[in-house]
């Protein structure tokens, strides 16, 4: 009977799907896709999901059934494959990542909140102390990091339930697309916002920023960035029915629905949003391109059916409204979680040495010094970007290139372990989707030239279109973590190096 309830617990391959799409599937990237390349975003999901999400979903999967007992996450799997060093500089990028979200979604949240209470943005017109409007931004963005960090060092963690609230009300704003878009395809009697002269408009882009191959290139880091999540798979595999063959069923399927759910959505937004009229204006940015176009899906309703001007307006704001209080939810639960929780899986997955002791320190399981020197740090990033005396549309741009960087580039790093841990003969590996080391590593090649290909083009394309400020954060971020890493890994091996001194004899430590 024990088997039999142990079997009933198991994900079925439905599930398995619907738990992936769940986690990795995000609303604000299909508004984001169409602003940046149209219809021609569609095809760079597909190429995405077929280089990129499936053979690293399999690595998670191998990974996270090899290692599923160690608690360092991400460290231990390329620790015990390559090597410490190697590792920790990845797991230090990795958490460098969550760095720049912050520094993001501090800043952005204000845009969310507007939405929240006007029905759009009004950010571009506060002002605080008499400060330019990106500048006010970035005076509350750090004054919400310190407010976050102060409660989060108290530990209450009860407030992470505000994120489920908001991530369901955010789920739902995938039916408002589809249903909206669909009664507006409906009432227009079948005519879309955005036409379709074409097949080239799947393949081209009507931003006139997205018009030369460097842009268009560097759209790929966008895609894989809305991949993002599929790390949940590691803790699946032991978790699946029969996961030598529903598991490779399931991570086909979720790609291929996530894929199409993807491309769906962004031709939705092609139903009611006409590119020129709507986001080839001022004021347009990545960080409030969601709520503007779905706005224009509750204004283009009522026109569609006949509603006046004042109430199709009027239709507009509230689901606009909608859209930033379920945002605003899903964020704020979302920052109470990642002010600490990637500092301490971090701090606890890596050897204890590197961290000096006042750093490394907890109070009930929160290592709250560390926290506060992150405050200090993401404090000082964002008042370096927002005073950088430029206008709101290429500051939040730069924020959005920052994160999509920063995010993606610890993936080279765990695809790029990946040959090393299937060549270790000494590490069980219960589930295996790669059946020979051939295999592994032309996957490994190919996710991490695709991550590398996106990343070079995204980051040397502002620099193209002469924005050099957008192209060297790009860089000067990553940069900067690398060799902060290096320097406390090579302050941990000194240190490990040097000799003790135990009565008459010497014992000399070892690096891990």
């Amino acid at each position: 009977m024990s088997q039999n309830t142990k079997s009933t617990n198991k994900l079925t391959l439905v599930s398995l799907v619907l738990m992936i799409f769940t986690s990795v599937f995000g609303f604000a990237n299909m508004p984001r896709s169409f602003f940046l390349m149209g219809y021609g975003a569609i095809p760079w999901y597909i190429i995405s999901s077929i280089t990129f999400f499936i053979p690293f979903a399999f690595m998670m999967a191998e990974y996270g059934s090899a290692f599923k007992s160690e608690r360092g996450g991400i460290y231990s799997w390329m620790s015990k494959s390559v090597g410490p060093k190697y590792a920790f500089i990845g797991t230090f990028m990795w958490y460098a990542s969550y760095i720049i979200w912050m520094v993001n979604v501090s800043s952005g949240i204000w845009i969310v909140l507007s939405t929240a209470i006007f029905g759009t943005d009004t950010t571009g017109n506060w002002s605080i102390l008499g400060l330019q409007p990106t500048q006010t931004l970035g005076l509350l963005a750090a004054m919400w990091i310190v407010l976050v960090t102060f409660v989060s060092t108290k530990g209450l963690d009860k407030i992470k339930k505000i994120t489920s609230i908001g991530g369901s009300a955010v789920a739902l704003l995938n039916v408002v697309l589809l249903v909206g878009g669909l009664a507006i395809l409906i009432g227009n009697g079948g005519h879309l916002a955005q036409p379709i002269a074409s097949a080239a408009d799947f393949f081209k882009s009507p931003n006139p920023g997205y018009q030369t191959p460097i842009n268009v290139l560097s759209f790929l880091v966008f895609a894989i960035f809305a991949f993002g999540g599929i790390e949940v798979t590691a803790g699946l595999v032991d978790q699946t029915e029969n996961p030598n063959k529903t598991f490779p069923k399931g991570i086909a399927f979720a790609a291929i629905t996530i894929a199409v759910g993807y491309a769906i959505g962004i031709f939705f937004v092609g139903i009611f949003t006409d590119f020129a009229k709507v986001l080839n204006t001022d004021g347009v940015n990545m960080a409030n391109v969601s709520y503007l176009i779905m706005n224009n899906l509750g204004y283009q309703f009522g026109q569609a059916f006949g509603l006046s001007e004042v109430i199709s307006i009027s239709i507009g704001n509230w689901i606009a409204r909608y859209v930033g209080i379920s945002m605003l939810l899903a964020l704020t639960g979302a920052f109470f979680t990642l002010t600490y929780s990637p500092l301490k899986q971090i701090i606890e997955g890596t050897p204890s040495e590197l961290w000096p002791k006042v750093i490394a320190k907890t109070k009930d399981g929160i290592p709250v010094n560390a926290m506060w020197v992150q405050c200090i740090l993401v404090v000082s990033m964002i008042f370096l970007v927002s005073f950088g005396g430029e206008t709101a549309e290429k500051f939040f741009n730069k924020l959005v290139l920052m994160t999509n960087v920063a995010m993606t580039l610890p993936y080279m790093f765990i695809s790029g372990a990946f040959p090393a841990f299937k060549k270790n003969k000494g590490i069980e590996k219960p589930f295996e989707m790669f059946k020979s080391y051939k295999s592994a590593l032309i996957a490994a090649i190919i996710v991490t030239f695709s991550v590398g290909f996106a990343n070079f083009f995204t980051i040397i394309q502002p620099a193209m279109n002469g924005d050099i400020s957008s192209t060297i954060w790009s860089i000067a971020g990553p940069l900067f973590f690398t060799v902060v890493a290096l320097i406390m890994y090579r302050r941990y091996e000194m240190k490990n190096r040097r000799p003790r001194t135990k009565g008459n004899k010497q014992d000399f430590n070892k690096a891990a």
